[in-house]
């Protein structure tokens, strides 16, 4: 059956609201979308997914199939610019806040805080994991329930017109970005070329009568704002709420120094480079009415996981572990709060950075230049452009030659930084 129109597909999601791309994660009763990419093609699984149990099966190849099940297979044109229309249909049927998020640095935690924040007072929804992209988004806002009163939606991007294409079926009325850094510099070419794609955000919201909660420590972030129809400020040194870290116990204390009732938030992340998170979470509650006591207690419980800002026990050593994913800003934002803490016998291990481009050689060079500013029992440099580098530090070419020499030295009572991009996963070296 060749689909009719939007309308007609969201009455059948209404029906049957629960969307698969994976039939290995197939429930029954899904809408599966067979989406399809360089390596994969969904098509081809289409009839197992139908047999399996999903109710239909949206394609955009020709399908064999048996007459019983033809009503079931319903023929597009392109399976994915149909899974965003019909994101963006079901979209429009909100009157809520949606509060877009993006950045360089930040953004899954911040957008973890921001909603644990808005659920702790309203029936909240957001984004699973780092389901940010062209596929994660949609599939986000196809998550939501009538009964939602707030919509939390990460966004990432690593090329330019990338987040003014989710903002078209994202449609935020509230936008966040946590800050424009040395990211995906492969794709976006600049720095510059950074902030003029996280700032597709803004413009969105600037053209749509939006708001946005802006950093204004941040000159470039304050600039970027300009002209939007509201702009609530937070800061270290400005804005209209303020607050100085401190870090006790390793972990980060938020003490508030102006525009908000809360005295201290004592958190479970490590690093004062979370403190723009915490501000973020905390401007966005108040804005929102959510009661102050909220607030400070679903900050305080919120305890990071999947390898971001986490103080954990290893073997006798506390170790922050912040191997999710890294780039230039992050790593320095890192190092510059591991040298700072009030800790002896620091070793570091670092991974490779990705998706740098011709800049990737010099990035990794400049961490070297600052990893030697600071005095380290050892430093420890895997994979990624660290092989191409000068230096004295012992390295690796993957983390699992790197767990096998820090098992083989038997540490106790250091501290220990792990930190590096995804694709190192570095949080192997942990691993027994």
């Amino acid at each position: 059956m060749k689909l009719p129109s939007i309308s007609f597909l969201y009455e059948l999601y209404k029906q049957h609201p629960q969307i698969q791309t994976d039939t290995r994660k197939l429930k029954l009763g899904d809408l599966y979308f067979a989406l399809k990419g360089p390596n994969f093609n969904g098509n081809v699984f289409a009839i197992s997914a139908l047999e399996n149990g999903a109710s239909y099966a949206i394609v955009d190849e020709p399908i064999a199939y048996s007459e019983p099940i033809e009503h079931r297979i319903i023929q597009v044109d392109d399976v994915l610019s149909t899974l965003q229309a019909l994101a963006k249909h079901h979209r429009e049927q909100f009157a809520i806040p949606f509060i877009g998020i993006t950045g360089s640095n930040g953004k899954t935690t911040t957008k973890e805080l921001v909603f644990t924040v808005l659920a702790s007072h309203f029936k909240t929804y957001t984004t699973q994991g780092n389901l940010n992209n062209h596929i994660g988004v949609p599939l986000t806002i196809l998550s939501i329930g009538t009964d939602a009163q707030m919509a939390v939606i990460e966004m990432g991007a690593n090329h330019l017109k990338e987040i003014g294409s989710y903002c078209e079926y994202a449609m935020p009325n509230y936008g966040l970005i946590t800050n424009c850094g040395k990211a995906h510099l492969e794709g976006f070419g600049s720095e510059e070329g950074v902030k003029k794609g996280k700032g597709e955000l803004y413009d969105y919201l600037r053209n749509n009568n939006g708001r946005a909660f802006v950093m204004s420590d941040y000159d470039y972030l304050v600039s970027m704002s300009a002209g939007l129809s509201e702009v609530i400020t937070y800061g270290n040194k400005t804005g209209t709420i303020q607050a100085d870290p401190r870090t006790v116990n390793g972990f980060l204390q938020v003490n508030f120094t102006q525009g908000a009732p809360i005295d201290i938030i004592q958190t479970q992340l490590v690093g004062e480079y979370n403190l723009p998170n915490i501000l973020a979470a905390v401007s966005i509650g108040l804005y929102f009415k959510v009661p102050v006591d909220k607030i400070k207690r679903a900050i305080e419980n919120y305890a990071p996981s999947n390898s971001r800002s986490q103080l954990i026990k290893w073997k006798g050593n506390d170790v922050i572990l912040d191997a999710y994913n890294a780039n230039p800003s992050s790593m320095h934002l890192a190092i510059e709060n591991f040298a700072k803490l009030n800790a002896t016998h620091k070793i570091v291990c670092i991974g490779g950075m990705k998706e740098l481009g011709s800049t990737s050689i010099a990035e990794h060079q400049q961490l070297i230049q600052l990893l030697e500013k600071n005095e380290w029992e050892q430093v420890v440099l895997v994979g990624g452009d660290f092989e191409h580098c000068q230096h004295n530090y012992t390295f690796f070419a993957n983390a699992v030659e790197a767990k096998h020499w820090l098992k083989a030295q038997a540490f106790e009572n250091r501290t220990i930084l792990i930190k590096g991009s995804r694709g190192i996963q570095m949080e192997q070296v942990l691993e027994d």
